[in-house]
C-alpha cells in the first residue's frame, strides 16, 4: 500500500501510515463510496451545518441587524398575542434588548431605536379589531303575547 516513507516523517504522517499497516481503515462505513458532493461556493458548508443544527440563518446576522429585522416584524408577531399585557411585555423584551445593545453596541453602526409602547399597542389593537368579525346588534325583544283574558260575558253568552 505504502511506498517506503519519506526521508523526513512527521508524527501525523507516521501515525496514518502505521494505523493503514495494520489496517485501521479497511472497513470503515464510507469505503468504496463517493465523497459528498461540494457546493460550489465557499458557505455551502454553513448552510449544511445551520440545516443540521436547526440554526436560523438569521442568527449570523449582525445585532444591530437582527433587532431591525425584529422590529419590522413586530406588527404580525403582536397579532398572535391575545391580551394587552402580553403585548406590552413583548415590546418591552424587545425594549430591553435595543437598550443594551445601545448600551454596548457591536457590529455595524446602524441606528436602531426604541419602539413606542404605545403606539405598538394601538396599532394592535386596531389590528385585532380587523381580525375579529363585528358585534351582532341583539335581536330586538319581541313583545310577549298577552294571554287573552276570558270575560264573564263571553262566558255568560255561551251558557244561553
Amino acid at each position: 500500500m505504502w511506498h517506503e516513507p519519506p526521508p523526513y516523517e512527521s508524527a501525523v504522517d507516521r501515525a496514518i501510515r502505521e494505523a493503514a499497516e495494520r489496517g485501521a481503515f479497511d472497513d470503515l462505513p464510507g469505503k468504496g463510496k463517493p465523497l459528498p458532493q461540494l457546493d460550489e461556493d465557499e458557505l455551502g458548508w454553513v448552510r449544511r451545518w445551520l440545516d443540521r443544527e436547526g440554526v436560523s440563518p438569521e442568527m449570523l446576522l449582525p445585532t444591530p441587524v437582527q433587532l431591525r429585522k425584529e422590529i419590522d416584524r413586530l406588527p404580525q408577531t403582536l397579532t398572535t398575542l391575545r391580551r394587552e399585557a402580553d403585548v406590552r411585555d413583548a415590546v418591552a423584551e424587545l425594549n430591553r434588548r435595543i437598550a443594551e445593545h445601545l448600551r454596548h453596541p457591536s457590529g455595524p453602526r446602524i441606528p436602531v431605536r426604541l419602539v413606542d409602547v404605545e403606539r405598538a399597542v394601538e396599532q394592535w389593537r386596531s389590528a385585532r379589531a380587523a381580525l375579529l368579525p363585528p358585534p351582532t346588534a341583539p335581536e330586538p325583544e319581541r313583545p310577549a303575547q298577552i294571554p287573552r283574558r276570558r270575560t264573564w260575558r263571553r262566558w255568560w253568552r255561551r251558557r244561553s
